[in-house]
């Protein structure tokens, strides 16, 4: 009863300091913010973002409700992530919200732990013998589950949902790469997985924490283990007693010898639950945002037919035709000489990356390369979402799906990791950004040099449901027709 009463007086408290906001805030986005009317002229929250850093002169803007200043302002990123970095950490109030999913992981620790952690994946990820084991176990689950999978489909009008193949297809990739363990998610039956269920579920979860008006609400709901927090509670459960399985065989059946991630951190570490917080993150990296830059990949090749006509063309001339039915994969170096194939990537993962913003929290007062001034304990957050559509940062034809801005004489040239931080930058830059890569890659050939894709709806443009990386609502519907020799 007493609980009730503080959940309720809780709510009300809030629900007047929100009231209040709106009546004395004079800030025209933080009214928007409040009662959602921005909702009228977008779609998606990070649209309205967009347009908000598109009209600032600076490209950074200030959302007082949420203390967050969120800029779209290369230079501003740079000193946040390299000049600045130790002024600008992770922060309490992310690894707070992600806490009881991700624990003392890599993605949502600082200071030491995260530099140890830092090393010894740097060290694993970095080695040739573990990239080669990930790239055999991509090329496996293409050639016995993805492949048939869409042959299955081709020419009997039956329509599948891309995302949702792409996302069995990572999760089963990463879950190998991780703990050594198949769960199947992408065999022909699509069959319901309890583990991938409830590590959807807590993703979903933790990340609608985020959108809570106040971290109050939250928070009471997990003390009185109610509502979405019951619910994340025993997603999370399934996900660590998954995870306590998978150490508990490890050790019975000795790890020396495998490959698996699991399998080289217990060779360092002996406490199951750093074990489980760092495998776990690794999941969530190496799945959602793997499956989300396919999806949107494949929608954009939807809308451009021309990219997929130049790829396949660059595809044959690099790797010669064997017979149809028992075409190679190709190799490392042979992807290294298809530089269109990267410039299509990077300008789909330009245009929708699979983490739309990233945010820090300042530990101490700094002033930004736009001169912007930062409070100790304000939130700040770049966009990578934001950033791939300004065009003082991308030119005239920023919105445009252009691989071609990518090549200088046929040959892919990078671009400053601060102006596309969508791999972030600096110390924090993703250690598992080639391996990603290559592995997109791999299914895109995989995939084009088969099958022709199109998508049921191609005049319906991607919309965002809440989560840690960028998902789309209702998914990607498509059809599938098996291409001739």
């Amino acid at each position: 009863m007493f609980f009730s009463f503080t959940l309720l007086f809780s709510l009300f408290s809030l629900s007047i300091f929100v009231l209040r906001l709106k009546l004395w805030c004079k800030c025209e986005i933080c009214r928007a913010f409040l009662d959602s009317s921005w909702t009228k002229d977008f779609d998606n929250l990070c649209d309205w973002y967009t347009h908000l850093l598109n009209k600032s002169p600076t490209g950074s803007i200030r959302i007082h409700v949420l203390g967050n200043i969120v800029t779209a302002d290369p230079e501003n990123v740079q000193h946040i992530l390299k000049t600045r970095f130790q002024n600008y950490p992770k922060g309490k109030p992310f690894s707070v919200l992600l806490g009881d999913l991700l624990g003392q992981g890599i993605f949502n620790v600082d200071g030491d732990s995260w530099m140890f952690q830092r090393k010894m994946a740097s060290l694993e990820l970095g080695s040739v013998s573990i990239r080669m084991h990930a790239f055999g176990i991509v090329e496996s689950e293409i050639r016995s589950r993805l492949i048939p999978l869409l042959s299955s489909a081709s020419g009997n009008q039956r329509v599948l949902d891309l995302q949702d193949v792409f996302r069995r297809f990572s999760f089963d990739n990463i879950c190998k790469f991780s703990f050594g363990f198949d769960p199947g998610c992408l065999e022909f039956s699509l069959p319901v997985s309890e583990f991938a269920e409830a590590f959807d579920l807590a993703s979903k979860l933790s990340a609608q924490r985020g959108l809570a008006a106040s971290s109050l609400i939250w928070k009471a709901k997990r003390v009185l283990n109610l509502g979405s927090e019951r619910k994340l509670k025993q997603a999370i459960t399934m996900v660590d007693e998954f995870a306590q399985r998978m150490i508990n065989q490890r050790r019975e059946m000795g790890f020396s010898d495998n490959h698996d991630l699991l399998s080289r951190f217990m060779g360092t570490i002996d406490d199951d639950k750093y074990l489980r917080d760092i495998v776990v993150s690794f999941i969530l990296a190496g799945r959602d945002t793997v499956a989300s830059g396919l999806t949107s990949f494949f929608w954009l090749l939807s809308q451009h037919p021309e990219v997929e006509s130049t790829i396949r063309e660059e595809f044959e001339r690099v790797v010669p035709s064997p017979p149809c039915d028992d075409r190679p994969f190709v190799t490392f170096d042979q992807m290294r000489e298809m530089h269109y194939l990267h410039a299509a990537v990077c300008e789909s993962l330009r245009l929708f990356p699979p983490v739309q913003f990233d945010s820090k929290f300042a530990e101490d007062d700094d002033v930004l390369p736009d001169c912007s001034f930062v409070r100790r304990g304000t939130r700040v957050t770049y966009h990578p979402y934001a950033m791939g559509r300004m065009e003082r940062v991308w030119g005239s034809n920023c919105l445009e799906f252009n691989p071609e801005r990518w090549l200088k004489n046929g040959r892919f040239i990078p671009e400053s990791p601060y102006k596309y931080p969508v791999f972030q930058a600096g110390l924090r830059v993703c250690l598992g950004k080639e391996m990603a890569v290559a592995e997109m890659k791999c299914v895109v050939l995989a995939i084009i040099s088969r099958f022709n894709i199109r998508v049921a709806d191609p005049n319906r443009k991607p919309m965002f449901a809440p989560a840690l990386t960028a998902t789309v609502r209702g998914g990607l519907p498509i059809f599938v027709q098996e291409r001739g020799p």
